[in-house]
């Protein structure tokens, strides 16, 4: 009996596998990597283009602030999506990817065209949309869907490669038509994106989860286990290898966050890059990134695996935030962009290193997870770096005269004097110090994930994946680990 369950369960799969473009979805083509590579650069390319205008409206709004205000809008929306990162992973494992995948670019771009309506508006939709944005973890489920185990980390290289494209063009543009028009310009050329990039999903996107692999009942599928994303935390813990993983994410991650919502900002108001200057800086790192993301990326995997290629890119990584944290020179600030882009390697790797040892069935639960642990440090990255900007006092004041330090007995004026000269960023300089603690966590990952087993709670991660040298049946190994605990 058991032996006809299993066999049945890998005709399944297998079918699946084949016949994943004949469920009857709308769409052009056959559910492939490319149409999710469209729509990450959409997205992102319409935020792109709002480099310049966005920075102004925080210094307008906030002009003794920015940073810390920018920190917390931005925490808020990082909370928001680690909250609901879990619940829309498992959701998509169930009622497919195409919904989710235009409900999250929906409202991600939603505060686009707010910004024409009134200022407090955005920054409250912007705050809220973090329910919704999590764009990536559907992305990378649908290209797992789609993709063999070989080729799924040199797939989710060239997604974030296309995201990192995505920037090379267009904050120049953005800046460009903002001084040759208006902002209001460069707003409704974006919100125009940020519709195409909608239309495209609703009428060329196709549905890549096959039937087959969603379950029969909805209800049997969601459970509060599955959404709660402090369950899926607790559920990281007791397993070795995912709580590794999650810890060097956190730990990577969490001043990557801060910095992504800080550094242009931080580069105009307190480097004085000019907005030509900030756009072109942009373009390349956009453009080092993409070639690390793909032909780097692919040459590391094959050579040295998925472990020394994470640590590589934290390596990376470390140079990039001590040189942001200690530049005196604009020429160290160009250093530390390319450092950027060769650290960018490090979480397409780790997303493809979990994914190959989930399901099937699971890939939308699994990237809710990792985009959960992102999610929260998008909420706390933010947050903590605009606290530290605001402790040490770094001078955000557009005018270029400085101003004559005044006497605040309840303050930390020592820190001021001290810090200013020494170390200009210090955020930067204490993400440094984390990722040398991330880069410490990864030492302890194995090579070789198949000496780690993936227990099963309840509706959590699948799976312990044994293969064996020379196997050819990598696609359904994951399933029969997760048959092997059930029955």
């Amino acid at each position: 009996m058991v032996g006809k369950k299993r066999k049945r369960i890998i005709g399944n799969i297998i079918w699946s596998k084949r016949n994943h473009h004949k469920d009857g979805t709308s769409g052009v083509g056959l559910a492939s990597t490319y149409h999710a590579l469209i729509v990450i650069f959409l997205e992102f390319f319409a935020w792109g283009l709002l480099t310049s205008p966005v920075i102004s409206i925080l210094n307008d709004t906030f002009p003794k602030h920015t940073f810390l205000m920018n920190g917390l809008i931005q925490g808020v929306k990082g909370m928001l999506s680690f909250l609901s990162a879990p619940l829309i992973g498992a959701l998509s494992d169930v009622w497919g990817r195409k919904p989710f995948l235009l409900l999250t670019v929906t409202f991600t771009c939603a505060p686009i065209p707010l910004m024409l309506l009134s200022v407090w508006w955005y920054f409250a939709m912007l705050s809220i949309s973090g329910i919704f944005s999590v764009t990536f973890s559907v992305v990378f489920a649908f290209v797992a869907d789609v993709t063999t185990e070989e080729d799924r980390s040199a797939a989710y290289g060239l997604v974030s490669a296309t995201f990192a494209a995505s920037l090379v063009t267009s904050p120049a543009l953005g800046a460009y038509l903002q001084d040759l028009y208006s902002e209001t310009v460069v707003i409704w050329i974006a919100t125009a994106v940020a519709l195409l990039d909608i239309f495209f999903i609703m009428v060329a996107v196709p549905e890549s989860l096959p039937e087959k692999l969603r379950p029969a009942s909805w209800g049997s599928a969601i459970s509060w286990e599955k959404a709660d994303p402090f369950g899926a935390l607790r559920r990281v813990s007791q397993d070795q290898l995912i709580l590794l993983l999650s810890t060097a994410v956190f730990l990577s991650y969490l001043p990557e966050a801060g910095e992504y919502s800080s550094i242009f900002v931080y580069l105009k108001l307190v480097m004085d890059f000019t907005k030509e200057t900030v756009a072109s800086y942009i373009a390349m790192v956009g453009v080092l990134s993409v070639l690390a993301q793909t032909l780097i990326l692919s040459v590391l995997m094959k050579y040295l695996g998925n472990k020394h290629t994470i640590m590589i890119g934290l390596m990376f990584e470390i140079v990039q935030l001590s040189c942001y944290g200690f530049a005196t020179q604009t020429w160290i600030l160009w250093v530390a962009g390319c450092m950027a882009a060769m650290s960018s390697i490090s979480y397409p790797s780790i997303s493809a290193f979990v994914s190959t040892h989930a399901s099937a069935d699971q890939q939308g639960v699994v990237q809710g997870i990792i985009t959960g642990i992102r999610g929260l440090c998008n909420g706390l990255g933010p947050a903590l770096f605009g606290c530290i900007f605001y402790l040490f006092h770094v001078n955000i004041d557009a005018d270029p005269k400085p101003e004559p330090p005044k006497e605040d007995n309840t303050t930390l004026p020592f820190l001021q004097v001290s810090f200013q000269n020494i170390v200009p960023g210090p955020p930067f300089a204490f993400g440094a110090v984390l990722v040398i603690m991330a880069l410490l966590v990864a030492a302890f990952i194995p090579s070789s994930p198949t000496s780690f087993s993936f227990r099963k709670h309840g509706p959590s991660l699948a799976l312990e994946a044994k293969k064996e040298p020379g196997s050819k049946k990598h696609e359904v190994e994951p399933l029969m680990a997760e048959v092997d605990v059930q029955l």
